[in-house]
């Protein structure tokens, strides 16, 4: 769910704007980040507000949540066709499936050597 969270922080100076717009861009899922004004707007897929708001209080001063909204993408509306023609489309995507790619089993490592493949270290 993408998500449009807005944040008051208090900015005095261009280090302290730079800093927060860092905090924010480092959370987990976040897309874009801009300041306007004295207000911080963060865009972003699941982004955990309260723990963004949390961090930037703790390293840049005064935060607080002031609103949180889910932003719903814009869908196309499909294109209507005659019933034949789908038919036909659905025929050739059939044909055209590849099958899937099986998945190569890791080779037995030596005790105590790394693997590339596998990137675990096995003891035997």
């Amino acid at each position: 769910m993408k998500q449009k969270i807005v944040i008051k922080i208090h900015i005095d100076c261009e280090k302290c704007r730079i800093k927060a717009m860092k905090v924010a861009t480092s959370a987990l899922g976040v897309n874009t980040v801009a300041v306007e004004g004295d207000q911080l707007v963060v865009s972003g897929v699941d982004v955990d507000a309260a723990k963004l708001t949390w961090c930037l209080r703790k390293k840049v001063g005064y935060a607080m949540l002031v609103a949180l909204e889910e932003v719903k993408d814009k869908q196309p509306e499909p294109e209507k066709n005659d019933g034949k023609e789908n038919g036909k489309k659905e025929k050739e995507e059939e044909k055209n499936e590849e099958t899937p790619e099986k998945s190569i089993p890791c080779p037995p490592c030596p005790s105590y050597h790394y693997h590339p493949y596998c990137t675990q270290f096995y003891i035997w």
